[in-house]
């Protein structure tokens, strides 16, 4: 009886959750967020900044000394030579034991500069990890706009099946009243069945949209749903004017640009270390132990504790290694890095021109896709009056179906054109948005 009653609630509760992931919509702002917070490349970035936090305490770490303790034991068994020319086979035993301390002192300021690359190091992948971020919330919203786009495609073709449908059923009753010739059911059914071959492409391009979304947002595609938010008809207020101030506030604040710019702090950081190389490294250290010794030879030897005692002692010293020459390592090394840092300038000059052309191109597509817009909202309604025209003509018996479906067609042609111009401007309009920093789920 108890296990049932188990069975049933663990069935319940899966049942709960199968439930819930089925019903649940994803809205625009939900995909984003779970994308920046699943996506593994994210989470490899925020890994990547943990590593950084710990070479940054490593670095720490070399401003202190080190300290070491050392214990041995040595055991000598055979002919030893204790005089000249007199050997005794002898047995010994020794012990050392020992503690000690070394401290760099100055080290070509070696360092000092590690720690600052370290930190440089985690700035720089913290604003990589911005870059990644941004990138994904752009692909994440190019990917629900097109979803929403294949959504209204899926239902225009809906509603041209059920004019399609519903003109054949016309067409049929006039056909049979003797109004119109036969020939024009055939003409209806060839307009229905293209219509349904219409609407089978758009559900599978609506099917693929979501998939691709899904994918994208790295979970599984079945249940998956999107809350189907309504886009507006976008107007000429969504449209930038002048393009300079996007271009200024990129160059100031776009990730990939301070990445460039930390790229050359870095590389002249790493100049320095490489400089290091020619200057003394110093350093001072302290040990203290003692050690004892058995034979048996001796027959009136200390205790361990004894020895241990007496002989303890203390040792300081002062190590300084001056280069002198270093197979021009050191030389090479320091040449190495200053190419380097001319390449992270000009990788600078890289990202800055890329950048720009990015914005300029977006900017231009932006305007186009406007213009495009408001050519597509006067093609439609030109073309909704062709349409309505062309049926009360054919309803008198002055047009023939042939010439009602390409009236038809181009209004579709014209539906599906606004259609397409209108996400392709509201997305561009968000690419430029992007580039300004503002935020894409608004």
């Amino acid at each position: 009886m108890n296990k049932n009653i188990i069975t049933t609630a663990i069935l319940s509760v899966f049942i709960s959750i199968s439930a819930f992931s089925q019903e649940k919509k994803w809205t625009l702002e939900e995909c984003v967020n779970y994308a920046l917070e699943n996506n593994i490349t994210v989470k490899k970035g925020n890994n990547t900044i943990l590593s950084n936090e710990y070479d940054i305490k490593e670095t720490k770490g070399n401003f202190l000394p080190t300290v070491s303790a050392n214990a041995s034991q040595n055991l000598g068994i055979g002919n030893q030579e204790l005089f000249d020319g007199q050997f005794v086979d002898r047995t010994s035993h020794s012990t050392n034991l020992g503690i000690s301390a070394r401290q760099t002192v100055f080290n070509g300021f070696r360092n000092t500069n590690l720690h600052k690359q370290a930190q440089i190091n985690y700035e720089l992948n913290q604003m990589e990890l911005e870059r990644i971020k941004d990138d994904i919330s752009l692909n994440v919203v190019n990917g629900y706009l097109n979803v929403l786009f294949n959504k209204e495609n899926l239902e225009t073709a809906q509603a041209q099946l059920s004019f399609s449908q519903a003109q054949l059923e016309r067409v049929t009753k006039l056909v049979d009243a003797g109004v119109q010739p036969r020939a024009n059911i055939y003409d209806a059914v060839a307009t229905s069945s293209r219509d349904e071959q219409n609407l089978t492409i758009a559900e599978n391009n609506f099917d693929l949209s979501l998939l691709s979304l899904a994918q994208l947002l790295q979970l599984p595609f079945e249940g998956f749903q999107v809350d189907f938010e309504e886009v507006a008809d976008p107007s000429s207020a969504l449209l930038y004017k002048d393009v300079t101030p996007i271009l200024e506030y990129a160059y100031q604040n776009r990730p990939e640009v301070k990445v460039a710019e930390k790229n050359i702090e870095n590389s002249q950081i790493s100049t320095e270390i490489a400089k290091s190389g020619f200057l003394p490294d110093v350093s001072l250290g302290y040990s203290f132990g003692s050690n004892v010794f058995y034979s048996n030879i001796a027959k009136d030897e200390a205790t361990f504790f004894n020895q241990l005692n007496d002989q303890k002692a203390h040792s300081f010293n002062l190590n300084i290694a001056i280069p002198i020459f270093s197979g021009y390592d050191n030389k090479t090394n320091v040449a190495k890095t200053k190419i380097q840092q001319e390449n992270s300038i000009l990788d600078l000059e890289q990202t800055k021109l890329n950048l720009e052309s990015n914005i300029q191109r977006a900017f231009t597509d932006a305007k186009a896709a406007y213009k495009t817009f408001e050519a597509s909202k006067k093609s439609l309604e030109a073309q909704l009056l062709a349409f309505q025209n062309a049926q009360e003509r054919f309803n008198m018996g002055a047009l023939n179906t042939f010439d009602l479906e390409q009236t038809r067609i181009q209004l579709i042609n014209a539906q599906s054109g606004l259609t397409n111009a209108k996400y392709d401007f509201v997305f561009k309009t968000k690419v430029l948005d992007f580039y300004l920093g503002k935020s894409l789920i608004d």
